[in-house]
Order: structure tokens, then C-alpha cells, then sequence
């Protein structure tokens, strides 16, 4: 059985959790707890897209404000 999520005509969800991070997901499959659909039932390549365009700080979103807190002002 083929990977659902590597495949090129599935329909995907993007989900994003509390730290920002991104997530293709299979539409079919249940979206797990701690993610939040951002978009939803779209081709492959457009979930891709939306992730590219979107996800563009691979840090963790705490990460990211510990290190901007440490930032001299």
C-alpha cells in the first residue's frame, strides 16, 4: 500500500500547531490533537504551495521569541 501522505493525488489538509510548525495531512485521515486545519481538502501541490509561502521560519515559535527575548533592545 502507497504512503497516503507522499501521495501526487491525494487531497490534503495543512495543519499548523501551537508552534507554528506546518503539517501536510491526508483529508481523509482524522486531524490529530494540538493541530488546527489551515487549509483544508486541497491537491498536493497546492498544500505545498501554502506551506512554502507560509512556513518560512522553520524555528519553533518558542524558539523564536526565547531568542528575540535575549535580543538586546
Amino acid at each position: 500500500m502507497p504512503n497516503p501522505f507522499d501521495d501526487e493525488n491525494g487531497r490534503f489538509h495543512v495543519l499548523v500547531n501551537d508552534e507554528n510548525q506546518h503539517s501536510l495531512w491526508p483529508a481523509f485521515a482524522e486531524i490529530p490533537a494540538g493541530w488546527t486545519a489551515r487549509l483544508d481538502n486541497a491537491s498536493r501541490e497546492e498544500a505545498l504551495a501554502y506551506v512554502e509561502e507560509n512556513w518560512t521560519d522553520m524555528r519553533p515559535a518558542s524558539l523564536i521569541a526565547a531568542m528575540n527575548s535575549d535580543s538586546p533592545q
